[in-house]
């Protein structure tokens, strides 16, 4: 498929998407809920407009880029006409996990448990990364040696940036919420929770435990978790878990069986539903449908 507004690669081996970028005038192609098996980038260049990611909503304005994982769920309502582009590829084509430490996008742009997934873009970010996508599109459009080599760098480069970037805003918003905002600074009772959330995920998985842990009411962590992220306790844990469910599923060829004791599940079968509620897919299809053992080619 090659037009003015779209460009896919296929995968040869499966049929499925690899890599697409494609441009919009409407909104019409993210007004209904969205659950792919593949990374999503959408760079809103105007218009106003609501985000629902997950169980969170965001009123946004002006250009924005927002990133979403595999069989993450998003939609975008518009409320002014809007217009954009969009950059599409499967972990078979580019793993984010695979290439942590290169691009290190992983817990930045994707599978961003604390923070908003999206980030605010000036006249010169836009520009920049519409460059990165009009030089990936002429790349698909006239393939030469090495195509996926080359366009595989160029998705790198517009990942690193948009990290930084990122990574940019959130240190600088922090920053101006302690000097300007004090009664809006974080408290130092949510960075313990996140670490004991990454320390205990694979055993503790209710909100009370990490109440116990830290010493307060589980109503008062609920309430400082609620008004800081946007998200009750309960999703946070559960989110860490599929996070990391998904992973194993894709990087490892352990059993669903083996991947569910590991975090913490002694009922496989009750694993199977805690992932299929949260993920929207059942694990096996997961690992069909976005890869297996891809650590271990």
């Amino acid at each position: 498929m090659h037009d003015k507004k779209a460009s896919t690669l296929i995968n040869p081996h499966n049929g499925n998407l690899a890599f697409k970028i494609f441009s919009f005038e409407d909104n019409h192609s993210f007004d209904h809920l969205q659950r792919h098996n593949y990374y999503s980038v959408i760079l809103m260049k105007s218009g106003t407009y609501t985000l629902k990611a997950d169980v969170s909503e965001y009123a946004l304005e002006g250009s924005a880029m927002m990133c979403f994982a595999p069989y993450q769920p998003f939609m975008i309502r518009s409320h002014s006409p809007v217009c954009g582009s969009a950059a599409q590829f499967h972990p078979d084509f580019f793993c984010i996990h695979k290439h942590d430490r290169e691009v290190a996008c992983n817990g930045v742009l994707f599978n961003t448990i604390y923070e908003p997934p999206y980030l605010a873009l000036d006249e010169h970010d836009t520009a920049k990364f519409c460059g990165i996508l009009l030089q990936m599109l002429a790349e698909m459009n006239a393939p030469e040696l090495a195509q996926y080599e080359l366009l595989v760098s160029h998705l790198k480069i517009f990942l690193i940036h948009a990290a930084r970037l990122k990574v940019q805003q959130l240190n600088a918003t922090k920053e101006m919420a302690s000097e300007i905002l004090p009664d809006r600074r974080e408290p130092f009772i949510l960075q313990n929770l996140k670490d004991a959330v990454e320390q205990h995920y694979h055993t503790k998985h209710s909100a009370s435990d990490y109440a116990d842990l830290l010493n307060i009411s589980a109503k008062a962590l609920a309430k400082i978790t609620k008004r800081y992220y946007h998200k009750t306790l309960t999703d946070i844990i559960a989110e860490r878990i599929i996070i990391e469910a998904k992973r194993e599923l894709y990087l490892t060829s352990k059993t669903v069986k083996e991947i569910a004791y590991e975090l913490g599940f002694n009922d496989e079968h009750y694993f199977s539903r805690f992932f299929k509620t949260n993920a929207d897919v059942s694990p096996q299809m997961y690992r069909d449908t976005v890869g297996f053992a891809r650590g271990e080619v």
